[in-house]
């Protein structure tokens, strides 16, 4: 890649990946054609499926699935553990065996507004919208619009405007 990019050997890039500067990338999968962009890191474990945009100072953590189509805003942020804690019950440091991963998943065609952060444990449906600076507690069924803090539910996707505006497929 270049100096100002940090991806380790076990990153698996598909083809078409577009990656901008000052990203940090490990143990993660990228899908085909999808962008990147600038101050994202994408930790172990998580996977970003096929022509997804994910748009800068954005944080993917180790546990969180995308699927393809999915548009991340700018400076979004996943959850992976609904308790962190930096140490043990005995006062050292915690390490991977301490805790346990937490899953989030992000259905096909999802957006997620710039500012929102996404607690563990949640799944975001196809086609779901969630508005900027959301904060995501619980799960979004497939084609709702949510928002705010807690995210709540506000209507579903017209399928009707997106057929006439040529998204729907």
């Amino acid at each position: 890649m270049n100096e100002f990019c940090a991806i380790t050997p076990d990153v698996k890039l598909g083809s078409g990946v577009k990656l901008s500067k000052f990203i940090n990338l490990y143990g993660c999968e990228i899908g085909d054609n999808t962008k990147i962009g600038a101050f994202v890191e994408i930790q172990k474990n998580a996977t970003v499926g096929k022509n997804c945009k994910i748009s800068s100072h954005s944080f993917i953590c180790e546990g969180v699935d995308i699927e393809d189509g999915v548009f991340v805003g700018h400076g979004v942020t996943f959850i992976n553990d609904s308790y962190p804690r930096a140490t043990t019950p005995e006062g050292q440091l915690q390490c991977e065996k301490d805790w346990r991963v937490e899953r989030t998943v992000v259905k096909k065609g999802a957006s997620i507004g710039s500012g929102v952060t996404v607690l563990a444990n949640v799944t975001i449906g196809e086609n779901a919208i969630v508005g900027a600076g959301s904060v995501v507690t619980k799960d979004v069924p497939a084609n709702a619009i949510v928002a705010g803090n807690p995210a709540r539910f506000k209507r579903f996707v017209d399928t009707r405007m997106t057929a006439v505006m040529g998204e729907e497929k």
